[in-house]
């Protein structure tokens, strides 16, 4: 089993120590195994969001895994403040204390819950094609069950989160319920159909960044509005999807469809200003943009 999950799996080629993001679940917990089987130097990762009552267990589980393996482990404490939005506070608190890099467990399931949910909310490209097909997600290639099967032949002990089954939450909600009615209805397995999807997606919103990577020097006040008049809609949107993309230590925020749509007005001149994310505005003078 391991033999033909390994040459699926899409981990770096280095003799560097890699850096495992490792969590005590299932798909985590045989990514360790699976880095390890491939013969890689790791460094194991594991935040304590102390949510659960349960969270000192799972970082000690995650501990025990280090020692079997004979790899250093880092354990992060992260305490968040009381308030909504748990999901997206918890995961900022990873990013920030976590090494650039890191290894995830995210496996083709994965891809395909974040392809719909980001779906749901309207995405263009770049969310219908979240998930790279390497790089720091060795198991995109990967089920989940097949994870799963692997870690239970092991005997490896992992953890059952059970807020994973809050159809509450709308990861859960889309795992639990949508996928499988989706399943019901093309009478297939969709979970790889999507994942192909998102990849061939990914390669055309690839081709267009390349197409468009000269525009992107193009500083707002440095072009006549009367030219961005002229590209194709397609080209003028990613152009102004790259001026308005903020990075904090939470990561890269990429403005919405809707900030991207009022710009654009902007520029056909049927507005003079717009405001956008983060406190911004976009305004038009004498043919030309400014973001203050």
């Amino acid at each position: 089993m391991t033999g033909d999950l390994l040459e699926r799996c899409v981990f770096p080629a280095t003799d560097r120590v890699v850096a495992l993001a490792v969590s005590g679940g299932a798909d985590s917990v045989g990514m360790a195994l699976l880095a390890r089987a491939a013969g890689l130097s790791i460094h194991i990762h594991h935040v304590d969001h102390h949510l659960r009552a349960e969270s000192a267990r799972d970082a000690e589980l995650v501990t025990v895994l280090a020692t079997d393996l004979g790899v250093p482990v880092t354990v992060h404490d992260v305490h968040l403040k009381v308030g909504g939005n748990v999901e997206s506070r918890a995961r900022a608190a990873r990013r920030s204390v976590l090494p650039p890099g890191v290894l995830t467990g995210h496996t083709m399931d994965d891809l395909a819950e974040t392809m719909l949910l980001n779906l749901l909310w309207g995405a263009g490209l770049d969310g219908l094609s979240p998930m790279t097909r390497g790089a720091t997600k060795p198991l995109i290639h990967l089920r989940r069950s097949e994870i799963r099967a692997l870690v239970l032949a092991s005997g490896r002990p992992f953890i059952d989160d059970p807020t994973n089954e809050d159809q509450t939450l709308r990861r859960n909600a889309m795992r639990h319920r949508i996928l499988p009615a989706l399943a019901d209805v093309g009478e297939r397995d969709i979970v790889p159909i999507l994942a192909r999807q998102a990849w061939l997606v990914a390669d055309e919103r690839a081709w267009l960044d390349e197409i468009v990577s000269l525009d992107t020097v193009i500083d707002l006040d440095q072009i006549d509005c009367r030219e961005l008049q002229q590209w194709p809609n397609a080209r003028v949107r990613r152009w102004v999807r790259h001026h308005l993309t903020t990075k904090d230590p939470d990561g890269t925020h990429a403005p919405s469809l809707d900030e991207v749509e009022r710009v654009l007005r902007v520029i056909r001149g049927e507005v003079v200003a717009t405001e956008v994310s983060g406190g911004r505005r976009v305004a038009r003078k004498d043919q030309f943009l400014y973001l203050a």
